[in-house]
């Protein structure tokens, strides 16, 4: 796997502060390995994140982030809501 980019930073839109894109390539699905959602809308500025994401990536994965419609916001506030109580819980 091409790694040339992991150590690039961005501003997450979802987390509010900083990550890098190994982060993002791998921490953002629903499963572990599994990239964010967003890949392509937050680093398309930076390089080629479609061809990198071809080219290091399994077909069926690049597509369900080609085709990905985004969720509404109710429901990633109501999963940080369920976290939260989740940890002050723990």
């Amino acid at each position: 796997m091409d790694r040339r980019w992991d150590d690039c930073e961005r501003r997450c839109p979802r987390l509010g502060g900083p990550v890098t894109f190994a982060y993002c390539r791998d921490h953002g699905g629903d499963r572990p390995g599994a990239p964010c959602g967003k890949l392509l809308d937050c680093w398309w500025e930076r390089f080629d994140v479609a061809a990198y994401l071809q080219a290091n990536l399994p077909a069926e994965t690049v597509a369900k982030l080609l085709q990905r419609e985004p969720r509404p916001k109710i429901h990633s506030l109501l999963e940080m809501i369920a976290r939260a109580r989740q940890d002050l819980d723990d």
